[in-house]
């Protein structure tokens, strides 16, 4: 069974910084998309960065380009979030997610990528 689970988050002040895991197991797709969506309270979902595991590729939402880094170790199964210059808006709850092969890589040019695999969740609160 495919389990994502979150770590790092936590509170700091504006301007700080926080680096996500997720680490992963029983997931041994290769070429699929990941990554990292947020939920604000009465607020919807949003996606936030993805990566095209096989291709490397990035992409991100305007709220956190520039910001926020999505990255993978393949070797740790581990997909990480670095977030950096930290605002209020930030803070959320984050999830890691993930889809099934990626049989389309422009599935995955997109920050809302329509994972199937979802982790529990990690709070990330920002104060001014």
């Amino acid at each position: 069974q495919v389990r994502l689970v979150e770590s790092g988050g936590g509170s700091v002040q504006t301007g700080g910084s926080l680096r996500l895991s997720c680490k992963f197991s029983d997931y041994t797709e290769t070429r699929a998309c990941m990554g990292w969506y947020r939920q604000a309270p009465g607020k919807e979902r949003e996606g936030i960065a993805s990566i095209n595991t096989g291709a490397w590729t990035t992409t991100y939402a305007d709220s956190v380009k520039g910001r926020f880094t999505v990255s993978q170790n393949k070797a740790e199964n581990t997909l990480y979030l670095q977030m950096n210059a930290l605002k209020p808006e930030d803070t959320a709850m984050y999830y890691c997610a993930a889809t099934r092969r990626l049989w389309y890589p422009d599935l995955c040019a997109t920050t809302e990528f329509h994972p199937v695999y979802w982790g529990q969740g990690t709070q990330v609160t920002v104060s001014s």
